[in-house]
């Protein structure tokens, strides 16, 4: 809430350089803000009785704008790629897969390769957990593994994620 929304009886008054007025009512710190050509905002509403600081509103909300567009900028925002195999997956097949989880381990993402049985090939379920280490072993100069591979239903799945 800011100026003549402001209809408390008595609020406690900051001035712009932080220093306490004391408790005045709120048509009085009005008047002293539009004399300094600035803003009544009330900033502890809850308080008894509500804090009010003069200052430029308008300069406030404009920095604090920018601080979150700076910290937007500077998050970091990690996203999670998933490759495929199977286990009858062919040796030049999975050195395509190898150098698309390499680039992504290049790009700060995590990877999850995820390998499918299909029918009965879950019985084979070694094999599978066997490709995913070497897999793994092939990477392991570009990521990490996260979660070792584990078998879900009729999928059995790990996750490398990049080295720093």
């Amino acid at each position: 809430m800011l100026n003549e929304e402001i209809r408390d009886k008595e609020v406690r008054v900051i001035s712009g350089s932080g220093e306490q007025l004391g408790i005045m009512s709120a048509k009085e710190a009005l008047n002293i803000a539009i004399r300094e050509n600035l803003d009544l905002v009330k900033i502890a509403p809850n308080a008894k009785p509500p804090v009010c600081k003069i200052m430029d509103y308008g300069k406030y909300r404009f920095e604090t704008a920018k601080r979150e567009k700076e910290a937007k900028k500077n998050q970091n925002v990690v996203s999670i790629k998933e490759i495929r195999l199977s286990p009858s997956t062919d040796v030049n097949d999975l050195n395509t897969k190898i150098n698309q989880a390499k680039k992504f381990l290049d790009k700060k993402d995590k990877v999850k390769v995820t390998v499918r049985f299909r029918g009965r090939e879950v019985a084979y379920a070694a094999a599978g957990e066997e490709l995913l280490e070497k897999f793994a072993k092939a990477v392991e100069d570009n990521g990490i593994i996260d979660k070792k591979p584990k078998l879900e239903g009729k999928n059995m799945s790990m996750f490398i994620s990049p080295k720093n």
